[in-house]
Formats: C-alpha cells, structure tokens, sequence
C-alpha cells in the first residue's frame, strides 16, 4: 500500500487544462506542455490516496487488468522505473488509454463507493509520459525469429497491440493500411488537441525497430485480394474496426452540406498537421448542428470551434443523464451520468431528447437548418414541439454499424453475427482457418481499452495457432464482460 491515510489526507486533484481562449486558438494539447507534466507537481499525492484494497475492482473494470494497485504504490515511492516495467505488462500504450479511455476502472475504484475515486487515469498517462522522457521506453526485438508470417489488416489499436505482441513472440509480422499513414482513427479520428500524433508516432519507430512492418497506402481487398493474403501469410488478424457509420434518411438528406463526422475529422487532422487538403468541409462562419452526443460528436465540437464556427448545436436523442450516478447504476458499473469534456468547456449548445424530422435547403441545394422535435422516454415525437434552427453544416457522429461488408470480409468468406460483425470463437479464430478477429471488427464499435485488450488476446492466440503453445499473457476472452462497461 502506498500511504495507508492519504485518501483520508488527500482529495481528488487532476490536470488544469490551458484556458479556453488560449486553447481555441491552436490544435496543440489543451493540457500545458502536455497532461504528463502538468500533472507531476500533484501525481505523487494523488497516487497516494490508492488504498491497495484487498479486493481492487479497478482491475474488473478495465479490461487490459491493469495492476492498478502496484503501479500506484511505485509512483507515490518515487520508482517510476518500476512503475512503467508494471504498466507495459498489460498495456501496450498507456500514452493511448492514458488519454483517450473514459477510465472504466475509475467508476470500478472502491473509494469511488463514498468518496471520488483514485484518479487513476492521469497517474497511467503520467507514468508513460515520465518513461519516454527518461528513455525507459525502450525496444523489445525478439531473441529468435519463428520462421512464421503474420498479416495485420488495420493500424488502430487493436491491430498495433497484436502486432506488437506477435512481433515480440518472434514472428514476422506485416500491418496493413488503406490510408496513406499507420495509425487507423488514431491518426485520422482523434483530433490533435485530444492526442498530439507525436504520440502515436514515437510508438510506431519503437515498434519499426523492434521489426514489424507497415504497409501503408494497401487498400487490402482491392490491390490485394484475400485470397492473396491469405496464400501469403501463416496467419491473418483482421483488426480494421467498425467503419460504417450510421446514417439518417430523412427528408432532405440529399442537401449538400451533410456530412458524416469521419468525412469532416480526418481533414481537420491533415490540414491542422500542415497538410493542404482539397474541397476541405469547414465549419468556418456557418451554423454547425452535430447529430449524435457521443465522445465523436465532441471530437466535432472541438473541431468547429478551432475552425471559426458562427454558433454550435450538439443534437442528442436519449435525455440528459443526471449529474450522480443513478440508483439502477449501483457501483461498480460504468454509470451514464453528465460528462463534459474538453470541447464542451469550449463552447456550443447540448440539446437533449430530440429528433430531426427534417433537413430544410436552399435554393442552391444546400442545407440551411433542420426541423427538430421533441421525443419522449420511448423517442416518439411530443405533439405541439417542432422547431427549426439554422445550420449550414450538418455533421452525423450517431456511431457505426459494424464493419465494412465489401472487400476483404466477403472475399474471405467469414461468418457474421446478425449485428454485421465477424464471429469469432474463445481464441478469437473467425470461421475461416488461419484467419482470426481482434477489437471492433468482431465486438462492434466500443473502447480503445477493449481494442487494445482484444490486440494483446488475439495476439496469443495466433501466437499458439502457429507453434502450438504460447506464453503471451490473455487478458480477455470475447465473452468477457466487466462490472464496468
């Protein structure tokens, strides 16, 4: 145990982000000098105040099962060595989580019961963060080559966890992308003030040294075929995530101007990195509704903000959670209570339990506001509440519907489930022979934590697919389900 009465000592502190003004104004991390450092001058207490229980439901609640309780104890004792040698062994990319996971285990955290819970988040991303600043971040090549060749379709974090894992079991290992750079929505989804790429690209080199190969630019299942891929490789790990998002066919969907949050994000992403991006959708001077009130919707909000928009409208169907945790939520479950992120802070409008009836246009063709009504508890519309509010941009950040069916699943021939993803057994192996499912691909759109715990599982599995046994740790079977989801 670290200190045995800091969480009586000590309440709950967390990084104090950049000023809304001065964070508006740039794509840099809203955190200063990153979360890492402005967390240090509080992280050693912080780190104190974990109560090492007998039995830590943190761990239930995340699905990597990281050692919560240890890394803390190291941190408040000054080892921080110590601390990333116990983080890595469960999580390949505590820099990832550390900034991106809406921390699970926190909601699971035992003095989370009649207090606020360890705040376990920011002393993870302050580790990592710590770790590659004193080069304790080092590679980890194999000591021998297996002789065996494993294809990897999709560079987010399910397929880099496997591709880590698999590359350090020995095995030659090929990641494939269909975009121009390694790094799936990792790259292209979460915006730069979310997550500096520089994160994401300081791993690839350390995976690069440690021999795995990216392939970028291979649009697999077009240039290269499945039967191909799998005449080619041992083994193939399908990790391209859930790509097709959901739309809304309403009258009016025609207009121009509507836009699925995908096509808007990743050409923020380029043109914030320096990148010229053609016919570029900006939100600059325009009324801006975001359908959907999901951390997508967010990511779109922050976006508009930075590009100039006149007024924001976050649209969302359920009602608005309450602000504690609600009593069919008991702890330690994930609860649905009122968040506010970043963007929120920034600016904009949250606009609950309402559909969209219609998108109004023009006489160009384009949509210039949206007609919106009321629903109840069971999303039927509330007689006598209809309204339109202006927009000159529409952007839908309402999820994704599984993967994409085209291409390389139907070439393979894989079985589905009647969700649209690809089933997969208790090793992860899918219908076809050689060829298995890790992350959203098989388990549908969900958390960077459960790609990256999907990656590390998927991982020994090929792992003992190809020699017969393996000593890669298995931090999830596709069945498994925490307190805290």
């Amino acid at each position: 145990m670290a200190d045995p009465k800091g969480f009586l000592k000590e309440g709950r502190q967390v990084a104090t982000r950049r000023v809304v003004e001065e964070r508006v104004s740039d794509w840099n991390e809203v955190y200063p000098d990153g979360i890492g450092r402005a967390l240090l001058p509080i992280i050693t207490p912080q780190a104190g105040r974990c109560m090492d229980c007998g039995i830590p439901f943190c761990h239930q609640g995340c699905p990597l099962g990281n050692i919560i309780p240890e890394w803390n104890d190291l941190v408040w004792r000054d080892d921080w060595e110590g601390a990333i040698e116990r983080l890595h062994a469960t999580n390949n990319f505590p820099e990832f989580t550390g900034r991106l996971c809406p921390a699970p285990c926190e909601t699971a955290c035992v003095l989370g019961i009649n207090q606020d819970p360890v705040t376990i988040k920011n002393v993870e991303v302050s580790i990592i963060d710590k770790a590659w600043e004193q080069g304790n971040v080092r590679p980890q090549p194999p000591e021998w080559l297996s002789g065996k060749t494993v294809a990897v379709v999709g560079s987010g974090p399910a397929g880099l966890a496997a591709a880590q894992q698999l590359t350090r079991a020995g095995h030659t290992v090929a990641v494939y992308e269909r975009a121009d750079k390694i790094g799936g929505l990792l790259r292209y989804g979460i915006p730069e003030f979310k997550m500096e790429k520089k994160h994401l690209d300081r791993r690839l080199d350390q995976m690069r040294r440690e021999g795995t190969v990216f392939r970028a630019g291979v649009n697999v299942g077009e240039e290269l075929t499945g039967r191909q891929l799998s005449d080619r490789y041992d083994a193939v790990v399908l990790a391209m995530g859930a790509t097709e998002a959901r739309d809304l066919q309403v009258p009016g969907r025609e207009l121009g101007g509507i836009h699925q949050a995908m096509e808007f994000l990743p050409q923020s992403n380029r043109a914030s990195l320096g990148e010229e991006v053609e016919g570029q959708i900006l939100a600059t001077d325009k009324d801006v509704v975001i359908i959907g009130g999901g951390d997508t919707g967010a990511d779109c909000l922050g976006t508009s903000i930075r590009q100039g928009a006149r007024s924001i409208t976050q649209l969302e169907i359920m009602a608005q959670p309450p602000e504690t945790r609600p009593g069919g939520q008991p702890w330690p479950t994930y609860p649905m209570t009122f968040r506010v992120s970043s963007a929120h802070e920034e600016g904009g409008e949250r606009v609950y339990a309402v559909s969209t009836q219609k998108f109004l246009g023009d006489d160009d063709g384009h949509v210039s506001g949206l007609r919106l009504v009321e629903v109840d508890a069971k999303f039927q519309p509330v007689e006598g509440t209809e309204r339109e509010i202006p927009a000159q941009l529409v952007l839908f950040a309402m999820g994704f519907a599984g993967p994409e069916k085209p291409g390389l699943i139907e070439q393979l021939g894989v079985e589905l489930d009647q969700r649209g993803n690809v089933v997969r057994d208790a090793a992860y192996a899918s219908s076809v022979d050689g060829v298995f499912v890790a992350g959203d691909v098989g388990r549908g759109q969900s958390l960077i934590v459960w790609a990256i715990a999907e990656g590390r599982a998927a991982a020994a599995a090929v792992d003992t697919y190809l020699t017969g046994s393996s000593t890669l740790p298995v931090p999830i079977k596709p069945t498994d389900r925490p307190l805290a989801v």
